[in-house]
């Protein structure tokens, strides 16, 4: 199976269910990306199974991506704070079902920007184990894999490396869970990004294409080159979504830290994006098949 190209859709919105996107959706189409994915909070699932079924008349493939909060934190001590984690990801796994998506991706098994003054321990690596166990088995019967995204030591401390997350993945031993890399989160943590993909190889099952500063993918510091080899090397086959921010939706704009622009507007960022990924994929491919 070719690789498949994503966009990631924290670039415009929060809540992809909105009819008023429906315009901006096709226009991805038309791009010609293979897949949107879908940021998942409060929106219930008929909510997005009918995105799902828009989405699918335009012949948008689907994956999801969703976080934990202090309120939802799987690696809490207080036993009702995981009951709440594993009821916020049953949840988002139900609703990426009703969307027809056949992947969540993210940090799904620890609080964004919530540090406990020292790293992870290891009861809080197997309380989170507990809950992303339960949480996998209620996505397989729901048919949904998930990828755990390692971020960088700034905003997350159970897992910031390949490293440490293809440990976690091979613990938690769950055929349907997979390592979730983000190149901007590599450049900040791994030393040797192809060295560090080679190692976790066999357990990436999704892979985030951003840029250093989130801005255009090829426009800034990432070691491309080394990441895109070490990728078509392993024989990866899954997606190639990007993700960027800007500053449109002022929420998320804080929450990422966007103060200035950093690309000339959205749309370009996806087009030249798109054209971005592909060339590089099929340069090494040398097959204009898996560009498509």
């Amino acid at each position: 199976m070719a690789v498949r190209f994503g966009m990631n859709l924290f670039l415009w919105t929060d809540d992809p269910t909105q009819e008023s996107l429906l315009p901006l959706y096709a226009e991805l189409a038309a791009m010609g990306f293979d897949g949107l994915e879908l940021p998942i909070f409060d929106a219930d699932p008929e909510a997005f199974a009918t995105l799902g079924r828009r989405l699918e008349e335009l012949g948008l493939a689907r994956t999801a991506v969703s976080v934990c909060n202090p309120d939802t934190d799987p690696i809490s001590p207080d036993p009702a704070l995981r009951k709440a984690a594993l009821g916020h990801l049953q949840h988002v796994i139900d609703c990426a079902a009703a969307a027809g998506a056949e992947l969540l991706a993210g940090p799904l098994y620890a609080a964004i920007g919530q540090f406990s003054g020292s790293g992870p321990s290891g009861d809080e690596l197997e309380r989170s184990r507990e809950v992303l166990a339960l949480a996998a088995d209620h996505a397989a019967r729901a048919g949904i894999s998930l990828s755990l995204e390692f971020l960088n030591r700034f905003e997350i401390y159970l897992l910031n490396t390949a490293a440490d997350a293809a440990r976690f993945v091979r613990e938690l031993d769950r055929p349907n869970v997979s390592v979730h890399y983000d190149t901007f989160h590599a450049h900040i943590e791994e030393k040797d990004p192809a060295a560090a993909i080679r190692a976790a190889g066999p357990h990436i099952g999704h892979v985030h294409i951003s840029e250093n500063d989130r801005g255009t993918p090829g426009a800034g510091q990432v070691r491309w080159e080394e990441s895109f080899d070490a990728l078509h090397a392993m024989g990866y086959d899954g997606w190639l979504t990007i993700e960027a921010f800007g500053s449109s939706l002022p929420s998320l704009a804080a929450a990422t830290k966007i103060w200035r622009p950093l690309f000339k507007d959205e749309e370009t960022l996806a087009r030249e994006g798109l054209a971005f990924m592909k060339h590089e994929w099929q340069r090494r491919s040398g097959s204009a098949g898996d560009e498509r």
